[in-house]
């Protein structure tokens, strides 16, 4: 496919790809900018005209990996369709799908130890996924009285949630062995949470 594209004159799309396929088999450190200029059919010296270099690279990875995670959970969310608690929890299931469909990108993203704040695109791209969350934890208190926990500290605390399940089921760790799946683990974890912060019922 990374050849494919480059031939049609995207190359710098093309190095991300091949750079994506090399993440998920080797990890984020497994791969230098001449493999992926190999891989991307190119010569060596080719990715020079996109990219500074391998962070370089990476960085342009983890951004389009944000970008189309935002747009994920923003589809998921769907302005809090049928109630905002069903739309909510379906955020953190779209969360898990992308990590397991998108591995490539999810790693760059998260397990890569790339400075986010220091790419601008980056941080903007990462700052819009954020905030989807936000807005899917305001949705909760919306006509409810009395003080409202900051919708900020929801949307981290779900997602570092998340990122927790995604952790303790990915690539044969213990929680790969758990009766309980991943999703039902996500799901029960967050409406417990919520369920604290008195959202649910008691």
């Amino acid at each position: 496919m990374a050849r494919s594209s480059y031939h049609h004159g995207n190359l710098r799309q093309a190095l991300v790809e091949a750079t994506v396929r090399l993440i998920e088999e080797n990890g984020p450190q497994g791969f230098t900018l001449a493999e992926a200029a190999r891989l991307a059919g190119v010569s060596a010296a080719a990715p020079y005209r996109h990219f500074t270099g391998r962070e370089d690279l990476l960085e342009e990875v983890a951004r389009q990996g944000f970008e189309e995670f935002a747009a994920r959970l923003g589809a998921a969310f769907d302005d809090g369709r049928p109630r905002p608690l069903t739309a909510f929890l379906r955020m953190g299931q779209e969360y898990l799908g992308f990590a397991a469909e998108r591995r490539g990108f999810y790693i760059a993203m998260f397990e890569s130890g790339i400075s986010i704040t220091g790419n601008s695109g980056l941080q903007q791209a990462s700052e819009r996924a954020r905030g989807v969350l936000v807005r899917g934890a305001e949705s909760l208190f919306v006509n409810r009285p009395g003080p409202q926990p900051p919708p900020g500290m929801i949307a981290d605390h779900i997602w570092a949630l998340s990122h927790g399940v995604v952790e303790l089921f990915g690539r044969g760790k213990p929680g790969s062995r758990s009766p309980i799946s991943a999703a039902d683990m996500l799901e029960s974890g967050a409406l417990i949470y919520l369920r604290g912060l008195g959202v649910i019922p008691d």
